[in-house]
């Protein structure tokens, strides 16, 4: 039999279940061993015990292969498509509003890519990518750059795996991003009786789009409290143009009708995501107030977001019917 190991008179024996000193590789970093005192180790306050746990158990993790499951592939990455300006001011509106969507979702991968004008370009943005990505139109409406030009741009890069998002309009959001810019023109929080509102578009020869800025100028009115809100173009369609379906007033020509029609107080909202020709000639035509172009509104940001998620729970994200369907929260 082995005899009993004797004990200090001064130290009582330790319990048999009483914690092992730490092995010399599993102390923190920077950490001195600790000499033994008669056997035992000089005892740890509360602090110092808390981190060695967690040195410990964090190493000992890092050991363990977990069997069964999967780590998650990087999310796709999102590429904004901007349609793009000569307007200088443009391009720093666009990046800005990127850089609120880049901070409502940290690690979020998110790129730009113009359809002209600007770079980068969209193919040039593809090309550089790999994996999976969804473009997300920064266009308000299923005009021909949504309908023809995302989906050539997609053809275009095999190597991707890609879906197309709806545009940004219709949605309540944009009512909002588009009310808070009015309010910050000027626009009176209670308007009198002969006040409405032109909401001014870059307008579209197909139909699809002219149908979803009338809709944006219903959600704007509703959220004005059902003040008039007539939809308006920068442009129109060249007379006899077979696919001018889609064509309709200028922002010149709601703004003489509704004065015509006894408006005093009129204000112009730009449906525009940055400046350029197209919002400045807008603004031109504006009797009044005439609201800045949405920018980096927190409420524009929340719907790119919105529309990325849209995407990626249907099946199609171009599928308008399928990605209507499809509720996030925002």
């Amino acid at each position: 039999m082995t005899a009993p190991i004797p004990h200090s008179a001064s130290r009582p024996a330790p319990a048999t279940s009483g914690p092992e000193p730490a092995a010399p590789d599993d102390r923190p970093e920077g950490r001195p061993a600790r000499q033994p005192s008669c056997g035992w180790a000089a005892p740890l306050g509360t602090g110092e015990l808390a981190a060695e746990i967690t040195v410990q158990l964090s190493r000992r993790l890092s050991r363990v292969r977990l069997h069964g499951f999967r780590p998650q592939p990087p999310a796709p990455t999102l590429v904004a498509v901007a349609h793009g300006s000569r307007d200088p001011r443009a391009l720093p509106v666009v990046r800005a509003l990127l850089d609120r969507v880049r901070a409502l979702r940290p690690g979020l991968p998110v790129r730009l890519g113009h359809v002209e004008l600007n770079r980068p370009l969209l193919g040039d943005t593809l090309a550089e990518l790999r994996g999976e990505a969804v473009l997300v139109p920064l266009l308000f409406g299923r005009g021909y750059h949504v309908t023809h030009d995302l989906p050539a741009a997609l053809a275009a890069a095999p190597h991707l795996t890609g879906r197309i998002a709806t545009p940004l309009g219709p949605h309540t959001l944009l009512a909002e991003a588009l009310h808070g810019r009015l309010l910050e023109a000027g626009f009176p929080p209670d308007p009198g009786p002969r006040t409405a509102v032109v909401l001014a578009a870059a307008g579209s020869r197909s139909p699809q789009s002219a149908q979803d800025t009338a809709r944006i100028a219903r959600l704007l009115s509703a959220r004005l409290g059902g003040l008039p809100v007539r939809p308006a173009f920068a442009h129109s369609a060249p007379a006899g143009d077979a696919a001018s379906d889609g064509a309709g007033p200028t922002v010149a020509d709601a703004v003489r009708t509704l004065t015509a029609r006894g408006v005093d107080q009129l204000a112009v909202a730009a449906c525009f995501t940055a400046p350029g020709r197209f919002a400045t000639r807008c603004a031109d035509a504006a009797p009044g107030i005439a609201a800045a172009p949405l920018g980096d509104h927190p409420a524009l940001a929340r719907l790119v977001l919105h529309r990325y998620d849209q995407a990626l729970l249907a099946r199609t994200g171009s599928d308008s019917e399928r990605t209507r369907a499809a509720t996030v929260a925002v």
